[in-house]
């Protein structure tokens, strides 16, 4: 029996959630990751303007480290942002997993699609953004946006020592694996209760939908939402924001 209650899938409101309480050490020392500058830009910035860039997207929730919840208000009060799109901003965790279970925690109760997106991925393009929220509306409780894999993937055993070989065990089939990005999308109830459910720390919140029994499904990502973590990282993503200003007047 259907609930009649809950918004069709086509109608259901989406907010996403961006956590942003991490330090991203291997950027090196300096402001957090989704503080650092992009063309000028925080990263943050970048990354709430790429999900209210999608029209579906009418809240976004970011979560702010536990003593910069002032800063980044302030941050996103001085940068044009999309007036159609509802910002809040919350405070956050010790981990990832407790600053997306505090942002899912301060989403009004209208709200049926929840994005999770990482501050690390500015540069997510909005038919991506799009796809997966379109994929959770057609029934999908659980979406990633994924791509390819370039290389050769092995698994290895643990090295006895920090600097010994790591022995080869196998050879996993590359066209069977995919390298999965964000944002997530996903039903929120699925999303609640992985959250109430999954202790395990994990790596996405996909993982822990899986945890609990649920299907994911991916949808084609893109190579221009890659995340960035490393100092080689923030040099390609300076190149495309480049390219964007000059093709496309971004």
């Amino acid at each position: 029996m259907s609930d009649d209650s809950r918004p069709s899938p086509a109608a259901a409101l989406t907010a996403a959630v961006i956590p942003a309480a991490g330090r991203g050490v291997r950027l090196g020392p300096g402001a957090p990751k989704a503080l650092r500058a992009l063309g000028g830009t925080p990263m943050l910035i970048h990354a709430v303007r790429a999900m209210a860039a999608s029209r579906a997207v009418s809240l976004v929730i970011v979560v702010a480290p536990p003593d910069g919840t002032a800063e980044v208000k302030s941050l996103l009060d001085a940068y044009a942002l999309p007036e159609r799109t509802d910002f809040l901003v919350v405070s956050g965790g010790a981990t990832r997993q407790e600053s997306v279970k505090l942002g899912l925690d301060a989403l009004p109760p209208e709200y049926a699609v929840v994005l999770v997106h990482d501050a690390a991925r500015p540069l997510v393009p909005v038919d991506t953004v799009d796809a997966v929220i379109e994929a959770v509306r057609d029934g999908a409780p659980a979406v990633v946006p994924a791509v390819p894999l370039a290389d050769t993937v092995k698994q290895v055993e643990p090295a006895a020592a920090p600097d010994d070989p790591e022995p080869v065990v196998a050879t996993p089939d590359r066209s069977l694996l995919r390298a999965v990005q964000t944002p997530q999308g996903f039903d929120r109830a699925t999303l609640i209760r992985a959250h109430e459910t999954v202790t395990d720390a994990v790596t996405d919140d996909a993982g822990m939908v899986e945890q609990i029994g649920v299907r994911v499904v991916a949808v084609p990502g893109h190579e221009e939402a890659f995340k960035v973590t490393r100092p080689l990282d923030l040099v390609l993503a300076e190149a495309v924001l480049a390219r964007r200003r000059l093709n496309d007047g971004f």
